[in-house]
């Protein structure tokens, strides 16, 4: 089950640069259910999302790097590559993951923060640098985002 929230980031107020981080390119085979392949730094998955916008059921699959070669040519739409920063709130042991898209996304910003439970996911307080809360907004899911048209 992944209970996250989703942020818009217009402005970061530190540089995240001294965070760790984890390269992803993502690609997606299917968006009704999502189903995902991921390479994240040397890592590899095949992932199912259910629908849902707060909360959904999510399920992670190793995938090994020939396999994902092999699906990525056979995946829809735009690849999403992004930097994603490991950023620790303070007191609590959430953690904010700052995703900094690369084009044709630039200069997109989101930070997704995922909950323990539902409860938890309702009571928190977004921190100051988080803009508009986009949880509930089916437009800025990755594979909603993969669908975009860019212009030349």
């Amino acid at each position: 089950m992944e209970i996250e929230r989703k942020y818009l980031i217009r402005q970061l107020p530190f540089s995240p640069e001294s965070y760790p981080f984890h390269l992803i390119q993502q690609a997606y085979l299917n968006t009704d259910p999502v189903i995902r392949i991921r390479r994240e730094d040397n890592s590899y998955y095949l992932t199912y999302k259910s629908k849902g916008l707060m909360v959904r059921e999510e399920y992670n699959l190793p995938l090994s790097r020939e396999g994902y070669e092999h699906l990525r040519p056979k995946a829809d739409g735009n690849i999403i590559s992004k930097k994603r920063y490991l950023i620790p709130i303070t007191d609590t042991a959430l953690k904010v993951e700052l995703d900094i898209f690369d084009a044709p996304f630039a200069p997109l910003m989101i930070a997704e923060v995922e909950f323990p439970d539902v409860e938890t996911a309702n009571a928190f307080t977004p921190l100051d640098w988080f803009q508009e809360d986009v949880t509930n907004n089916p437009e800025y899911h990755n594979s909603n985002l993969s669908k975009r048209i860019f212009q030349p």
